[in-house]
């Protein structure tokens, strides 16, 4: 449904691996041009094993088939020519497409259950118990990749381990051809980044430097020009979000709540010219600005409640942990 539920189940699959007392190997995979090198004749077919209308297969056939292009070099245009391959990456429909044509790599049915394929467009994370599963889950999949002519990216794939043997040394996971995939502490998935650990959990550092990047270039623009409210507006509806992005779906330590708090108070000591939290408190209650702290509640409050609401996101969320964890049954 969205990147905030596909976090949200690795989360508790790894968790679920941790109640058990193992220590979580995962494996985030990079594909290499991944949306452009895509088999429209492949694609295709796929569409029509799934059963979509014929009516809507040549609809998406001639939207595909037809798509030109040109370039364009210090004002100077090239010929047209056709693009018979790819799905456009801004496109709304191509993450869609491209799902389904990804749809074969998930775990062969002759691999143990307790491995995991969590897929969201072009993002690929793999989830086994030990390094050995890992390496046939990897291999699996890199299978199925080579089949629909799709490559590992090797320099930006990486491994992580979470759990009570997380700062072991292990052998590192090979590719086909030889390549390594290194053991790195953090990896980047769907925007946030997880950290390795005792327990799962995320990084907020990049986070705030994106906030503070994103600030700075409402500054460079704005200055003292505007006024404070106008202000306080921008940075509440374009930087706020950039700082909260994905955060409610994990359980954040009270030192990084802290420093997210920490952030916007700066920011706030530095609009209006003043280092006592007093003035600040009530100049944020005049202009109705919140701290990351109350915000990221009010996200986490809803983002529950909709996966409440849902029975059916429910039972397709923790139908693999009914095997893994009976206090996931007494939940549900």
């Amino acid at each position: 449904m969205g990147c905030s539920h596909t976090i949200y189940t690795v989360r508790h699959v790894v968790e679920s691996f941790i109640k058990g007392g193992n220590t979580v190997n995962l494996c985030a995979i990079d594909l290499s041009k991944a949306f452009d090198k895509v088999n429209l004749h492949a694609l295709l077919m796929k569409l029509m094993k799934i059963n979509l209308p014929v009516v809507l297969i040549y609809i998406l056939e001639n939207w595909l088939k037809n798509c030109f292009s040109m370039v364009k070099w210090d004002c100077v245009l090239s010929y047209t020519f056709a693009v018979k391959f790819g799905v456009r990456q801004d496109s709304v429909l191509s993450p869609f497409l491209f799902a389904i044509y990804l749809d074969d790599i998930p775990v062969n049915r002759s691999l143990i259950p307790s491995l995991f394929v969590v897929m969201y467009a072009d993002d690929i994370l793999l989830i086994a118990p030990s390094v050995s599963e890992l390496q046939c889950l990897f291999h699996a999949c890199e299978f199925e990749l080579s089949c629909l002519d799709m490559c590992v990216n090797t320099k930006k794939s990486c491994c992580i381990r979470i759990g009570p043997r997380y700062d072991v040394k292990c052998a590192s996971i090979s590719t086909v051809k030889g390549h390594n995939l290194p053991w790195v502490s953090e990896i980047r998935y769907l925007g946030t980044y997880i950290i390795k650990g005792r327990q799962f959990r995320c990084s907020v550092t990049n986070a705030k430097r994106s906030f503070n990047r994103s600030l700075n270039s409402i500054f460079r623009k704005v200055g003292r020009i505007a006024s404070e409210e106008v202000t306080l507006q921008l940075v509440k509806s374009k930087c706020l979000p950039i700082l909260l992005y994905g955060l409610e779906c994990y359980s954040l330590l009270k030192a990084d709540l802290h420093s997210l708090d920490f952030v916007v108070m700066r920011f706030l000591m530095k609009l209006f010219r003043t280092a006592k939290k007093d003035i600040i408190d009530e100049c944020r209650s005049f202009c109705n600005f919140p701290l990351p702290t109350e915000m990221l509640e009010t996200k986490s409050n809803k983002f529950c409640k909709k996966i409440k609401c849902n029975k059916r996101m429910l039972r397709y969320f923790f139908f693999p942990l009914l095997l893994l964890s009976s206090q996931v049954k007494s939940f549900l």
